[in-house]
């Protein structure tokens, strides 16, 4: 009964898990951003080490939504 219901499903789960995966990153990369423009409204003259540290904590959470678009080729069949 079981491989009746599931004969219908067609495509890779790998880009389902990718698509829920992304969530996290996305939620990341905003209260990085949202945070720092709050910190530099708050103290201004030292948005160039807040700006540094925003775009270095972006690109490590970005990393993480990079490697979920490769992880379903690579492991795909």
């Amino acid at each position: 009964m079981m491989n009746l219901a599931a004969d219908g499903v067609h495509g890779s789960l790998g880009s389902i898990g990718y698509g829920l995966a992304a969530i996290g990153p996305g939620i990341g990369i905003g209260i990085i951003f949202g945070n720092g423009v709050q910190a530099m409204a708050r103290q201004p003259e030292a948005a160039g080490l807040v700006r540094q540290n925003m775009l270095l904590g972006f690109a490590l959470a970005e990393a993480l939504a990079l490697i979920g678009v490769v992880m379903p080729f690579v492991y795909g069949t």
